[in-house]
């Protein structure tokens, strides 16, 4: 096999801004498999600086990556335990390659990625549309340009919480989730929570700093809505110890190194009964793509990170009826526009 790796700009539509950082374009990788037969997979890397990952870190590592010309692509288990190891620090690179690899084995065998697992796509969940922070008139605006989602993603994390959720609710009837980014404390989220459920909101994701634990078994304790760890739910060793800290978590294929260990914390967090959430960094297609052959089985999607874009240089899923179906092609089934 050979791989190589390129630079993906996008832009968004709008500037994005949540509870610690804004932007307008995000620096992506598309990686590329190709097997002595001439198959070609596709993954994306999408590095968060939260995790202090970037798109040159990203490509240094994709770049001495060792990979076996005479390598299997079958042979899955054993060369993502090889790669795993040297992309330690790097998750989103290592989800490119994973991506990558599922892609070019579902190619080989003709088949779609959620057939090979034995999935059913008329059970992805539908997905949230998200309403970045900004003043309470701009988010009224954009949730009320919103068509077609059955559910409304609202970041928050602002000494105005209250009236921009308000205004939101004035612009939508649709269950809305909110994600604070860590950025609430124990005793806010407390004083949030009756209001929070008085605007009919399904969820609250992440509201505290990630390492704060108990804090969080504070308020699941506490909490008459599901709390859903996401920056703290990084790795399936994360989601044994969030076992009582929380009713649910996130799982992001650049935030935990690609499909393989998503699929590890899905069973884990199952056998835990937790709920699960399949969620996104600003992505492509490809990366979009990847994450709905896997949201069969889990409860919520939020998948809309190539929904945001200006333009998408990617095709693959579609939207259908508010949720992120994925394609009846071989592999991921994603192509350049």
């Amino acid at each position: 096999m050979k791989l190589t790796c390129e630079p993906l700009r996008l832009t968004l539509r709008d500037t994005f801004t949540i509870a610690r950082e804004s932007s307008d374009t995000r620096d992506n990788l598309i990686v590329r498999l190709t097997d002595a037969d001439g198959y070609v997979g596709i993954g994306e890397a999408a590095p968060s600086p939260y995790y202090q990952q970037h798109a040159t870190g990203n490509r240094a590592a994709l770049t001495a990556l060792p990979v076996p010309e005479t390598a299997d692509p079958h042979r899955l288990e054993s060369l993502l335990a090889a790669w795993a190891p040297k992309l330690s620090d790097q998750s989103a690179a290592m989800a490119a390659v994973d991506m990558a690899l599922h892609d070019l084995v579902g190619q080989r065998l003709a088949s779609p990625l959620y057939r090979l697992w034995g999935l059913d796509p008329a059970q992805v969940p539908p997905t949230s549309y998200t309403i970045g922070l900004a003043s309470p008139d701009e988010m009224h605006r954009k949730t009320a340009a919103v068509e077609g989602f059955q559910a409304i993603k609202v970041k928050l994390g602002t000494d105005q919480d209250r009236r921009l959720l308000e205004a939101v609710r004035r612009a939508t009837t649709a269950p809305i989730r909110v994600d604070a980014n860590a950025a609430w404390t124990v005793d806010q989220t407390l004083k949030n929570l009756p209001w929070l459920q008085d605007l009919g909101v399904e969820l609250i994701e992440q509201p505290l700093p990630c390492d704060d634990l108990d804090g969080m078994r504070r308020v699941t304790d506490a909490s008459p809505l599901p709390i859903i760890c996401d920056e703290s739910a990084r790795t399936p060793e994360d989601v044994v110890r969030l076992r009582g800290a929380c009713h649910g978590i996130n799982i992001k294929l650049a935030k935990c190194g690609g499909l393989r260990s998503a699929l590890k914390m899905i069973h884990i967090a199952r056998a835990q009964s937790m709920s699960i959430m399949l969620g996104c960094f600003i992505e492509s297609s490809v990366g979009m793509t990847a994450a709905a052959h896997l949201s069969p089985l889990v409860d919520y999607a939020d998948l809309d990170g190539h929904l945001l874009l200006q333009h998408d240089p990617w095709c693959g899923a579609k939207l259908d009826d508010g949720r992120v179906v994925p394609p009846d092609k071989p592999g991921l089934g994603v192509a350049l526009r």
